[in-house]
């Protein structure tokens, strides 16, 4: 609990730095509204993690052999003894969520804001910490890596669009790698406790040996997966369908804009013709009128 204490300091200042000297002197330049300053603040800060722990999960992933052989994930559970930079890399992960918590209170979020952020960073600190508390840390880093690039793709994406609003393609790249990782999530952890953990030979719930193997935690785990790959799509499904509706306003006023002026009817035009001819034939009328005046 101590090194988590100490790199949550130190995440705490590469926050602070990061802010100061990167995001604050770009969002000077972008001159953005209160709003999308939050935001881009959170995406500058949320691409900068993401990116370091994706490059560092794949090195992990490569050195540990855990995508070629997927039997790995399950086999010879429990998985007590870690690798130096696998148990480093879950310390690190656990720091920087738990440092998320007081930065909602220095980074002077939005009321409207803050339960959202809240909602994912308590998810994350918890299947973070369960993974690693329940000796699954091969599956969370399997199911974590793919994770961080999607999110990795959002945040950049947004970044580029909050500098040019016209920047839209890297969302429609998110949305499909997006629902492809929901799908890789259900499919691997169904396959790890519904297929590898149920059938291996050391099932059984012991705290001294790091064993939780029994149908009730198996069951708990893949069920928290499930309800939070279907809470994220949700999500994903509800923002897909604003952006939808926004685009379509957006296309319907400019065709408003652009549709040519009204052109008159023909019995408008009959009519103007008409007033027009009897304009003249009064005008013509005064004329002479005056004429023959002068003339008597």
């Amino acid at each position: 609990m101590a090194t988590v204490f100490f790199y949550l300091l130190i995440a705490i200042i590469l926050h602070a730095l990061i802010q100061e000297y990167i995001l604050d002197k770009i969002n000077r330049r972008l001159h953005l509204s209160k709003t999308k300053h939050s935001k881009f603040n959170e995406s500058g800060q949320l691409a900068t993690f993401y990116s370091f722990s994706f490059i560092w999960g794949c090195s992990i992933l490569t050195n540990e052999e855990f995508v070629t052989n997927p039997t790995f994930l399950w086999e010879g559970y429990p998985h007590i003894h870690m690798a130096f930079q696998v148990k480093f890399f879950y310390i690190c992960q656990i720091a920087y969520w738990f440092h998320a918590l007081p930065e909602l209170y220095f980074q002077k979020v939005r009321k409207e804001d803050v339960p959202r952020q809240l909602y994912y960073i308590c998810l994350y600190i918890f299947h973070i910490t369960g993974a690693y508390v329940l000796n699954l840390h091969r599956l969370g880093l399997v199911l974590l890596v793919p994770h961080y690039l999607v999110e990795l793709l959002f945040h950049a994406s947004r970044l580029f669009y909050f500098s040019d609003e016209n920047k839209q393609k890297g969302f429609t790249l998110w949305a499909l790698l997006f629902v492809i990782t929901r799908l890789l999530t259900l499919t691997v952890s169904v396959l790890t406790f519904g297929f590898g953990l149920s059938r291996t030979d050391n099932q059984g719930f012991s705290l001294a040996e790091g064993n939780f193997n029994v149908l009730t935690v198996r069951m708990t785990c893949l069920s928290a997966i499930c309800l939070t790959q279907a809470w994220m799509m949700w999500k994903f499904i509800n923002f897909q369908l604003k952006k939808w509706r926004e685009q379509s306003q957006i296309q319907a006023s400019k065709k408003k804009a652009v549709s040519p002026k009204s052109r008159p009817s023909k019995k408008d035009s009959r009519g103007e013709t008409f007033l027009k001819n009897q304009s003249c034939y009064n005008e013509l009328e005064n004329l002479k009128r005056q004429t023959s005046v002068r003339l008597e």
